[in-house]
């Protein structure tokens, strides 16, 4: 007899991982979803008789699988209440099919759903939390053997289920009986926000608020600060200072900052300098920058470096630019230097987003090429900033020499900033020089400089040659580039071929300028498909300046019909896109319903 074990130990793992990263795309799938529980054969087996039975389904027990699916794709926990499945049910079931329902549909459907596949796997069954075990004396509580979610019974949705929701139904959203049954049956504030959020993305905002309302009640700290936002947005400051003082009192250490924010803006320094120095006594770093900021506005330049110097012991590395500036500019030109390099080896991207109030007169480490994506930030920006410091006071042989020990120390990024003083003193040559060195270390932006003044001397074919051997060297960002230059020259076939090119080497940027193209050439259904593919890529933004093509050009329907899709994804991150999204559909400026009609005005 031989005992087949329940589930692969580490060394089948091992190796079963192995053979899935060598092209095992069956094991490869089955282990992102057994993986830490080792039960690989039993995924295997039970796999496709659960999406048979999925699919096969009569419709009431598909209606509670789709409702599990979008509750665990929008973020509720594991366990399942029963309660809030069997209501949410409901709108997943067509008007003839609700009709149809039995008195004990429920009953039944749970019962078929619990009958398990090989592998022992059921489509959804019954689960249960194990029974605390706390040492005597330790709590008053007696252990208790409740559901996880604390009322009625839970439920599990099988893992491979649950992924293939995650894919097949990403771009859906749920009908209204899932967000109501949301509110009235979740109870966990972590839950309550998750899905407050998604509702949010998907432009159900009446819904959104209420569950971020729920949350709140629930004692969910951060959804408080989601409403303070939202308050905000429509112009109730007061009632967002309300909000962010409840965060506050419930413990929401980064709501005293944003409460600090809020003074400021009003003018109150002295009263923002006070929420201030509570989030940094309770442990909030972040505050100390802020903090820094206040008191070098007040004319301490002394308790600002000091602030400063605290986040960057905090493990706030962007604080150094900041204190490098203001070293440099109390006369302590070594102590300067010292917080320059720091930042340099601490490894950290400084972006002028870090320290807006510390920007002025400070550019980006990279240029922007001509297709708008930033190129070569790099954390020697520090080093360049310092560098201009110098050069303002005059000492341009500091500034230089200080760049200089930046390349011999190997941070070929700071060619670029030495190009650009080499500039300034009238060394065309020599900064051409330096700017070639840089585009050699692989550094775009420098390439990109050095097209741009091939192209202002009208040398077009010396910047294409210029850019080719680039891409034939490998380096396949410049694909970008050679495809503007073939825009403007009028060969959109061959910027096509380019950006293709680009996209097949990992550039999901170029999808943004691809779908651009076709959208103009007339081929509608490319166009959305591309799109679709940036924003599955993390790109969503460029949905919604494919619709405003749409609108531009009259076709308001076809606008209209892929900001709605780009809703239902939940592609549509309220924050940055506002403006955009409403200027186009400027009757869902309410939101829409879960059906995708405009919400009327509410409250």
């Amino acid at each position: 007899m031989v005992t087949v074990p329940d589930t692969f130990d580490e060394e089948a793992l091992r190796t079963a991982t192995t053979l899935a990263e060598a092209g095992d795309a069956l094991l490869a799938d089955a282990l992102t979803r057994a993986r830490t529980t080792g039960r690989v054969a039993q995924d295997l087996a039970g796999a496709p008789e659960l999406l048979r039975r999925y699919e096969q389904a009569v419709p009431p027990t598909r209606a509670l699988l789709e409702a599990a699916m979008d509750a665990r794709r929008l973020g509720v926990g594991l366990h399942l209440p029963q309660a809030f499945l069997t209501d949410a049910a409901t709108d997943y079931l067509s008007d003839d099919e609700f009709d149809e329902l039995s008195e004990d549909w429920a009953e039944a459907a749970y019962a078929d759903l619990a009958q398990p596949v090989h592998g022992k796997q059921a489509p959804l069954r019954r689960t249960g939390a194990r029974p605390a075990r706390r040492p005597p004396g330790r709590s008053t509580q007696p252990a208790t053997e409740t559901s996880p979610a604390g009322m009625g019974p839970v439920f599990r949705l099988a893992d491979y289920l649950e992924q293939h929701g995650r894919t097949a139904r990403r771009r859906l959203c749920p009908p209204a009986s899932f967000w109501h049954a949301a509110y009235t049956h979740l109870t966990s504030p972590n839950d309550l926000r998750n899905v407050a959020q998604e509702a949010e993305h998907m432009q159900r905002l009446q819904w959104s608020h209420d569950l971020y309302d729920a949350a709140a009640k629930a004692g969910s700290a951060e959804a408080l600060v989601h409403l303070a936002r939202l308050r905000m947005r429509a112009g109730d400051g007061e009632g967002a200072e309300e909000l962010l003082r409840r965060a506050v009192d419930a413990g929401h250490s980064s709501a005293l900052l944003a409460l600090a924010r809020l003074r400021m803006t009003a003018g109150d320094a002295e009263g923002a300098e006070g929420l201030l120095r509570r989030a940094v006594d309770v442990g909030y770093p972040p505050a100390l920058v802020d903090l820094a900021r206040l008191r070098q506005e007040a004319g301490d330049p002394e308790e600002a470096t000091d602030l400063l110097q605290r986040a960057v012991d905090a493990d706030l590395p962007y604080a150094l630019l900041g204190l490098t500036r203001l070293l440099e500019q109390a006369g302590d030109r070594e102590g300067a230097e010292e917080a320059a390099w720091r930042a340099v080896e601490a490894g950290h991207t400084v972006t002028l987003g870090d320290m807006p109030w510390l920007m002025d007169g400070v550019c980006e480490a990279g240029f922007q090429n001509r297709l708008g994506h930033a190129v070569d930030a790099q954390n020697t920006f520090v080093l360049d900033d310092l560098a201009r410091l110098r050069m303002r006071a005059g000492d341009g042989e500091g500034a230089e020499e200080l760049l200089r020990r930046a390349v011999d120390a190997g941070h070929s990024s700071a060619l670029l900033a030495l190009a650009r003083l080499r500039m300034t003193a009238g060394d065309a040559e020599g900064a051409e020089g330096l700017l070639r060195r840089a585009a050699d270390a692989g550094h775009t932006s420098a390439l990109d400089r050095l097209v741009t003044e091939r192209m202002r001397a009208g040398d077009r074919d010396g910047a294409e040659e210029l850019l080719q051997r680039a891409a034939d060297a490998g380096r396949t960002a410049v694909l970008l580039d050679l495809a503007q230059l073939r825009m403007e020259a009028g060969d959109r076939e061959g910027a096509e071929g380019l950006l293709r090119r680009a996209v097949d080497a990992g550039h999901v940027i170029a999808l943004d300028t691809l779908a651009r193209l076709r959208e103009e050439a007339g081929d509608t259904e490319e166009a959305e498909a591309i799109a679709w593919a940036a924003a599955d890529a993390g790109n969503r933004f460029v949905l919604v300046k494919l619709a405003r093509m749409r609108q531009q050009a009259g076709n308001q329907q076809g606008a209209e019909h892929l900001l709605r899709q780009a809703a239902d994804a939940g592609y549509t991150d309220p924050s940055p896109m506002t403006e955009e999204w409403v200027s186009t559909a400027p009757e869902w400026r309410h939101g829409l319903d879960p059906d995708g009609t405009p919400t009327p005005p509410w409250r």
